[in-house]
């Protein structure tokens, strides 16, 4: 049985940093790619970032190219997102993935997700 459990969102203010991680289990994760998904109020499901088994390759959405940067520790079954210069547009529900999605904006693209954790930014 898949499990992810996500961690570390919050309150933040624009400009701000967080750091989401993401707790695996049930299945052999270091033969997975992984990624971050995001649904924010009233909208679709939007792909984050996603990064393959072993860290070497990593993608993200435009609009958070250079500012998010996702990373794995397969060693402790863990994946983390750190978010820097947060602006209004990324609050939303973040959660984490199973599997490298071919398009990202639907659940059926995943292998199996968390139950998110919110993320607001706001002065």
């Amino acid at each position: 049985q898949v499990q992810l459990v996500e961690s570390g969102g919050g309150l933040a203010q624009p400009g701000g940093s967080l750091r989401l991680s993401c707790a695996a289990s049930g299945f052999p994760f270091s033969s997975h790619g992984m990624s971050w998904a995001r649904q924010a109020p009233g909208r679709g499901l939007e792909f984050v970032s996603g990064i393959s088994l072993e860290g070497r390759d990593r993608y993200y959405a435009e609009s958070v190219k250079g500012r998010f940067t996702i990373s794995r520790d397969n060693a402790k079954n863990m994946l983390y997102l750190q978010m820097d210069r947060l602006v209004p547009e990324d609050t939303a529900m973040y959660y984490c993935a199973k599997d490298l999605p071919t398009h990202g904006d639907s659940w059926s693209d995943y292998g199996g997700r968390g139950q998110g954790t919110q993320v607001t930014v706001s002065s």
